[in-house]
């Protein structure tokens, strides 16, 4: 039996009751994966210094192109590494989509761009590629490391917003098995930093923040619910119930504030299908619209007409 002791954070509680092997594996897996973010981080990072470099020299690609991380992009910041100035030339790389906007790209690539810019795009470029290099390495052997785990992994992702590489985080963070360390799922849910916040004064119950939780496993499942919300399903309208509920579309808090709740709803479905081993159905767009009374929906319906000045005869449809 595992006992707290005073000062114990949960999660140390969770990594040391969790079985030899199977923590092991995950506590590796997640190593690997926090490396990766890392890298991919620094990714990020190198591609924004290669636009300062653009910028010193007057090339505005990135006021045309969504970004310059793409294959258009690249091949024009080649095209001027290998000593092509012309912007209407180098315009003429762009590919795709990226080929209606011709005219605006001869003008964005016109600068001063010189030989110092030629050699500092080069070290970042030479640097992406490494990081790439990197990730891909980290991705081979996150997946064959996840072999083990391939059975809750497809259960995880048959939940919408939750793809494989997403359910691969999961397991490495709370493990295959988190009804034998979380009793409830809100005991889960409230270790990841997602419960709903209490603040009550007075008797009245107020708007509380979530506590701190988990640093890995809170950002991903918010990641993941705004995924969800994009996909047809309860979750999606749920959302948009919440949305209004929380002040509506316009106001920007209301949407954060939704979007939790579904993360919260996300980490209580994983500990399901993770504790029952099923997978996930879901249950319709149209879940609240079932669920609710016809005759009080109609009801409201009508109140609501009547109070904007209306008169309403209600005919029954044959």
């Amino acid at each position: 039996m595992q006992i707290i002791q005073p000062g114990w954070r949960v999660d140390r509680v969770v990594t040391e009751t969790m079985p030899g092997a199977c923590h092991y594996d995950c506590r590796r897996c997640a190593n690997n994966r926090s490396e990766r973010l890392a890298e991919v981080t620094e990714k990020s990072l190198e591609t924004q210094r290669l636009g300062g470099v653009l910028q010193d020299a007057g090339i505005k690609l990135d006021s045309v192109a969504s970004s310059i991380d793409t294959v258009s992009g690249m091949a024009m910041i080649r095209g001027l590494i290998d000593g092509e100035r012309r912007g209407e030339v180098l315009a003429e790389l762009a590919r795709g989509v990226m080929r209606s906007k011709i005219a605006d790209l001869s003008r964005a690539l016109e600068g001063r761009f010189d030989d110092h810019h030629a050699l500092m795009c080069q070290l970042h470029l030479d640097h992406i590629a490494q990081l790439n290099e990197m990730i891909a390495k980290l991705d081979a052997q996150v997946e064959a490391m996840m072999v083990p785990f391939a059975r809750p992994r497809d259960l995880l992702a048959t939940i919408p917003g939750i793809g494989p590489k997403a359910a691969a985080a999961i397991i490495s963070e709370i493990g295959t098995a988190p009804a034998e360390f979380f009793t409830t799922d809100a005991h889960l849910a409230s270790w990841a930093g997602l419960c709903p916040g209490n603040h009550e004064s007075a008797g009245k119950r107020k708007h509380g923040k979530p506590r701190k939780g988990s640093q890995h496993l809170q950002p991903l499942l918010v990641e993941c619910a705004w995924s969800a919300v994009r996909t047809n399903g309860r979750l999606k309208a749920r959302y948009h119930r919440l949305v209004i509920r929380f002040g509506g579309y316009r106001n920007p808090v209301a949407k954060k504030r939704a979007i939790v709740a579904i993360a919260h709803t996300l980490i209580v479905i994983i500990w399901h299908v993770l504790a029952t081993g099923k997978t996930y159905t879901d249950l319709g767009e149209d879940f609240y619209t079932r669920k609710a009374d016809p005759e009080k929906e109609t009801q409201r319906l009508l109140a609501r007409l009547q109070a904007l000045g209306h008169e309403v005869t209600l005919t029954p449809a044959a």
